[in-house]
């Protein structure tokens, strides 16, 4: 988005989060995280905002972000992520805003609002990497092919498929790229219509982390049926102008080394896949 380098094998019995996108086009009010404080007198971070941790992510994102808006989080492994940095950091408190996916890949949405770190399963791409810095890597990815239930998939008819694909994603780039089918692919700007399109058949076919459609696919009676090694690799991105990318960089390795994000992905993650990852077939494209 919904929508990318170290390596980790995502593994449903373990996962491995030490070290693929998406969202939606509509924005919410920022909300301050609760429980994000600190005892830390006074911040060493130059943040934005001073005091203050402020995070980027395009909603929704069942299981990275539980909620649809910053005012209903509930939980999930970038929000508690998100906390978690911030606090490391020494701010007294995060305040998670919510923006437009495309805008946020273009390294636009700085221009309007201050933010420190945008979370939002974005994969490292050397395109973007021109417009935006990435943090190190702290997730795995693959792309996925997410069909209604009954739908067969297999090599020979992936051209022939109707495709639907979130813009600005890895995954509209691999379909028109790689598979290249006899129609071009529709593009939607945000998941929650790209989901609602498959749903009423208009297409056949969604491109999508495997990761992200899994939590989905229970969801609406598709299925998530076959899937491609693409080695993506999510970062959290800073603002090209940040001076503050080690810091982030140095909390987030910290957070790999002590299991920190393994209990995330465990605790979050594992629940909404409705489904084992490493269970899904690789294709090999013709």
């Amino acid at each position: 988005m919904r929508r990318n380098q170290l390596s980790a094998i995502l593994i449903v019995g373990a996962l491995a989060t030490s070290l693929a996108a998406c969202g939606s086009s509509s924005t919410k009010p920022a909300t301050t995280i609760a429980g994000a404080t600190t005892t830390s007198a006074k911040a060493a971070f130059p943040s934005a905002i001073d005091g203050e941790f402020t995070v980027q992510v395009s909603l929704p994102a069942p299981g990275w972000w539980n909620g649809d808006d910053p005012s209903s989080l509930t939980g999930g492994y970038e929000y508690e992520m998100a906390k978690e940095i911030g606090k490391r950091l020494g701010l007294a408190k995060t305040v998670i805003k919510n923006v437009n996916f495309d805008t946020l890949v273009a390294g636009q949405t700085g221009k309007a609002n201050k933010y420190d770190l945008a979370l939002s399963e974005v994969t490292i791409t050397d395109a973007r990497a021109k417009v935006v810095q990435f943090t190190t890597p702290y997730f795995d990815a693959d792309q996925a092919v997410m069909v209604n239930a009954g739908t067969k998939v297999t090599a020979d008819n992936l051209k022939t498929l109707k495709w639907g694909v979130q813009a600005s994603t890895t995954g509209e780039s691999f379909v028109a790229d790689k598979i290249k089918p006899s129609s071009a692919a529709k593009s939607f700007q945000d998941l929650a219509t790209l989901f609602t399109a498959l749903k009423a058949k208009t297409i056949d076919a969604i491109m999508m982390d495997t990761v992200i459609e899994l939590p989905q696919a229970g969801k609406q009676n598709a299925e998530v049926v076959a899937q491609f090694k693409t080695n993506e690799q999510y970062g959290g991105i800073v603002p090209k102008d940040s001076k503050n990318l080690d810091a982030i960089n140095k909390v987030i390795q910290a957070m790999q080394a002590d299991g920190t994000l393994k209990k995330l992905a465990d605790k979050w993650l594992k629940p909404e896949f409705k489904g084992d990852p490493t269970a899904i077939p690789y294709l090999q494209i013709p």
